[in-house]
């Protein structure tokens, strides 16, 4: 069914998106597909630059890419039905954009409860789903 499945994980809160990884996993076992968990780094504000170190970028990638491995590890995924990536930039937008790269049939991601905020100025869930080329599951908590 689901060949290509894509998983945006927020690393700050990596254990919010448990429950979307079980369900892209007992997905991809039933379909023999792919799972990618992506995470996308925010750009660091210009006017914060000469204020950060000169690596803070690539400090920040690799702490990422060790998060992130960590988080794979535990999603009991078959290594080869597995892999990761990280991007940077806005978030729905990477989103969206590693979708399309990744040829993704479905993107399954956890979003918070909606809140009267969010129905005026939309969320990263609300804009992947409103944008996506491919079909998305919103998992709840």
């Amino acid at each position: 069914m689901f060949r290509n499945i894509l998983v945006p994980i927020d690393l700050a809160d990596a254990g919010y998106a448990k429950p979307a990884i079980a369900k892209a996993a007992a997905l991809v076992d039933a379909s023999g597909g792919k799972v990618k968990l992506l995470n996308v780094l925010p750009m660091t504000p210009v006017m914060l630059a000469e204020y950060v170190p000169a690596d803070f970028d690539t400090q920040q990638r690799q702490s990422a890419e060790e998060a992130l491995a960590i988080v794979a590890k535990e999603s009991e995924i078959e290594s080869e039905r597995l892999s990761t990536v990280i991007r940077q930039g806005g978030i729905y937008h990477e989103i969206l954009e590693e979708a399309a790269a990744f040829k993704a049939d479905l993107i399954v991601m956890t979003s918070h409860r909606p809140a009267m905020r969010t129905y005026f100025l939309g969320s990263n869930a609300g804009h992947v789903v409103r944008y996506a080329k491919c079909s998305v599951l919103v998992v709840r908590q």
